[in-house]
């Protein structure tokens, strides 16, 4: 029987509960920098160190190099927790995690060079994550060619171009980078190590999610060996099938709402009205926001969980699951909005003020739309998957 002081229902047992405890204690910790961080829009050290110092960046890193190898379920739990203390953080670092789960699951790369650089993680600390976002072509998921190019020089490549929406750039390092591969016309995943070569300029200035870091890459004649290009591929995904990536996302987004969700509730119990000699809560049109609240909520968790739960378990039907991933990233974060608005709507004109948590959760968790895929994608691929289906 699972002995746990967690009450819930997605907890199936000790290795969640263990998961789930580690990151609501981690949360509270990142709690304290969140809003400091989110007023100067900078990016968050002391959080990441914390998080190094926990062993997180080895979560979904294979047992065979010394991870944790968590599941897609697992990774679910402790990124939607991280999230409710500070989902800045939590996005940004979940890059990571995502990326080892996705490499993992479907490794391109040779393994001598996929093991050392797992090891780099678990032994060094290291923290990557893929930059293939441009500020002229955008994200190559939509089908532009990068304009950042690789070209063939002696024992390796001269890569040079500019990547934007760099989640990461200020502490990561390796970089893996998608490169156009100018000979061969081709796209290339290549392994960048930091150098004066490679410039981080500071231009990440948002209304939400502040502080990731998604700053601006240049890179300047980086010369990388032969050996640093990792894979090499054709088609709008890069070939990577990174499907899992979307409930990542669905799972940061969400937990910001959870934050919400258990901020208003608290308010609602200790808050009294001039007018009222009782709390808040007890009024029946706030209890009446509060229910919608849990219905947004409740339905959330239980698709991002079913689905996590399908993925990890049925590996062989993953292929099938593009339409439902994608949906659930859609369903999620508009509910996840959803729910912060009606949280704002209980704090009534006090939500709107910077001193208030609420407000910054409403700025970080409308950010959840901009991420991909984006809105048109979805719903124009999931009417094309049925119009045009045999």
């Amino acid at each position: 029987m699972l002995q746990t002081k967690i009450k819930d229902v997605h907890i199936r047992n000790e290795r969640e509960a263990a998961i789930a405890e580690k990151y609501d204690k981690i949360a509270e910790r990142l709690e304290e920098y969140a809003d400091e961080n989110d007023e100067k829009g900078m990016f968050p050290y002391a959080s990441f160190a914390i998080l190094r110092e926990a062993g997180f960046f080895s979560l979904t890193v294979p047992q065979k190099y010394g991870g944790y190898e968590a599941s897609l379920y697992e990774m679910a739990i402790a990124l939607e927790r991280l999230a409710k203390g500070d989902g800045a953080v939590a996005l940004a670092a979940g890059w990571q995690s995502c990326l080892f789960l996705n490499y993992r699951e479907g490794n391109r790369w040779k393994e001598e060079v996929f093991a050392k650089v797992c090891q780099d993680v678990v032994q060094n600390g290291d923290i990557l994550n893929i930059f293939a976002t441009e500020k002229k072509g955008g994200n190559i998921f939509r089908g532009s060619q990068p304009e950042t190019i690789a070209r063939r020089t002696a024992g390796g490549y001269l890569i040079s171009g500019e990547k934007t929406f760099a989640t990461l750039a200020p502490i990561a390092d390796p970089l893996i980078v998608m490169a156009w591969v100018e000979d061969e016309g081709v796209l290339g995943e290549f392994l960048i190590r930091k150098s004066d070569k490679v410039v981080v300029k500071e231009t990440w200035n948002t209304i939400g999610m502040r502080s990731t870091g998604s700053d601006t890459i240049v890179l300047n004649e980086v010369f990388v060996s032969e050996e640093s290009l990792l894979a090499k591929a054709t088609g709008k995904d890069g070939g990577l099938k990174n499907r899992s990536t979307f409930l990542f996302i669905a799972s940061v987004f969400l937990g910001v709402a959870h934050a919400a969700r258990d901020f208003i509730i608290d308010f609602a119990k200790h808050q009294q009205a001039g007018s009222l000699n009782k709390p808040i809560a007890e009024v029946p049109h706030i209890q009446q926001k509060i229910g919608e609240i849990e219905i947004n909520l409740t339905t959330s968790r239980t698709l991002l969980y079913s689905l996590a739960d399908k993925w990890d378990r049925f590996p062989q039907q993953r292929d099938h699951l593009l339409n439902d991933f994608q949906a659930a990233k859609y369903t999620i974060c508009h509910q996840a909005i959803r729910i912060v608005e009606i949280a704002m709507r209980i704090a009534g004109g006090r939500g709107l003020s910077k001193d208030f948590k609420l407000e910054r959760l409403f700025r970080d968790v409308q950010c959840g739309l901009s991420m991909h895929p984006a809105d048109d994608m979805i719903v124009q691929g999931l009417a094309r998957s049925v119009l045009y289906s045999e």
